[in-house]
């Protein structure tokens, strides 16, 4: 095994684990209530979700890497591909309040945990279906 390969490894996984860690956070901004403190608190349902989406996060920074040649490509590709979850996972959530009259933010950070489930699918549905265009 060469130095080369092993500080590319390094190197791309320290980057890929910082960058996670800043959507994590910037996808908390998007939430009616803090992410973070839910999870303190014991809300199971806040945590699903959150799970949910550094799973989500995760995979696409995942293929991002695997199917990029350098790493500047493989952090603006994840930084679009995340944008454009942001805004499918809105979307969604704006029909959903419409059609079905189902607040999963409010549900979520009422500690229901059918809630947090579904807002946390939304996100993992939306990276499978991001990743297959990349």
């Amino acid at each position: 095994m060469d130095f080369e390969y092993v500080l590319r490894v390094l190197v791309w996984t320290g980057v890929g684990s910082v960058l996670l860690f800043v959507l994590l956070y910037v996808d908390s901004l998007f939430t009616k209530y803090k992410d973070f403190e839910e999870v303190k608190a014991g809300n199971m349902a806040v945590t699903s979700r959150m799970m949910m989406k550094l799973l989500a996060q995760g995979y696409i920074l995942s293929v991002s890497i695997s199917s990029s040649n350098e790493l500047l490509e493989a952090i603006v590709v994840s930084i679009i591909s995340f944008l454009v979850l942001l805004v499918l996972e809105s979307i969604v959530r704006v029909c959903l309040r419409a059609w079905a009259k189902l607040d999963l933010d409010l549900g979520t950070q009422q500690g229901k945990l059918g809630y947090g489930l579904f807002g946390g699918t939304l996100h993992v549905v939306g990276a499978l279906i991001i990743t297959a265009c990349l």
